[in-house]
């Protein structure tokens, strides 16, 4: 019975880490299709991590779980205590690491909500500027994309170009020096807001995403741990 046990333990566990692992592999892969295909897109400020840096930490994390995954079947398949016990470690340091930064997220909303419109206004200084392309296209897709103009309206450009000049990219109409026409062809909806709407409306499939990768990690803690005391008492009924 204790065998059968073990066995079943044993498929169950396998099962999981080859899911986990082929979550790796995905996340490896996604990293380095960015990397690939993101051209000069970058960062809406030079205090920011540029999307290079953070398709790094894709790239990383992708391999990181990867490890972690096959850690974990091989643990199982060799029914091996240490190997079991090493991922059962790991993947608790992950959903630790996870649970902590939700929770900071959450706690320091405002606080994060602040720093970050500090920051990108003085990045709108750097449009069109030399050697900041990434910027200057990224400024523009969210432009384009959320139908809005600077950060709490287009009067911020104002002080950008020392002018009553927008980009082009805030004209309702795209065109050439649309940015130098009157202030009616020019979206009023302050990009801080719309992007904010923009992840309040996503977060609740952002949570549930959470959520289930969670409960994941905790079947996966759960199963390693049965695993390992199911493997030391098999050893202990053997000696």
């Amino acid at each position: 019975m204790a065998h059968a046990c073990l066995q079943a333990v044993k498929y169950l566990m396998f099962a999981f880490n080859l899911l986990f692992w082929l979550g790796g592999c995905g996340m490896l892969g996604v990293g380095i299709w960015l990397v690939a295909t993101q051209g000069s897109f970058a960062t809406l400020s030079s205090s920011f991590p540029s999307l290079s840096a953070a398709n790094l930490f894709i790239i990383v994390t992708g391999t990181f779980v990867m490890a972690i995954g096959f850690v974990g079947c091989l643990g199982g398949i060799k029914e091996n205590t240490c190997l079991l016990l090493t991922f059962f470690l790991l993947l608790l340091l992950v959903f630790l690491l996870k649970a902590t930064i939700a929770i900071l997220f959450f706690a320091y909303t405002d606080k994060i909500d602040r720093y970050t419109q500090r920051e990108v206004k003085k990045g709108l200084h750097l449009y069109g500027t030399q050697g900041n392309v990434g910027l200057t296209n990224a400024w523009s897709i969210i432009q384009i994309d959320f139908h809005c103009c600077g950060i709490s309206n287009y009067s911020d450009w104002f002080e950008v170009y020392n002018a009553t000049h927008v980009p082009d990219s805030c004209c309702l109409e795209f065109s050439e020096s649309c940015g130098l026409h009157a202030p009616s062809t020019w979206w009023k909806a302050p990009c801080s807001e719309t992007v904010k709407v923009w992840l309040q409306e996503n977060l609740l499939a952002v949570g549930v995403f959470g959520l289930c990768t969670a409960l994941v990690q905790i079947l996966g803690l759960t199963f390693t741990m049965t695993m390992y005391c199911q493997v030391l008492k098999a050893d202990s009924y053997c000696t």
